[in-house]
């Protein structure tokens, strides 16, 4: 009698971890403010080339790939 009880509780309880449990809404979304991660990749506003964000040159809250991009806004 126990073993089906804990067996019917252990359905249900997989039932709702696969099913019913949502995900929190804030980890699937980026906002807008946040900062990009190291290994993100953005964009050059010049040239369109993509660029690691650690070897981008920001200027004027814009991402460049080289100075030559920023010389040539």
């Amino acid at each position: 009698m126990i073993l089906k009880v804990l067996l019917i509780v252990a359905i249900i309880a997989v039932v709702y971890f696969l099913f019913i449990k949502k995900k929190p809404l804030n980890s699937s979304k980026k906002k807008d403010n946040e900062k990009p991660k190291t290994n993100d990749m953005v964009e050059c506003a010049t040239c369109g080339t993509y660029v690691s964000i650690d070897d981008a040159i920001i200027s004027e809250n814009r991402y460049y790939c080289c100075s030559e991009c920023v010389d040539n806004k």
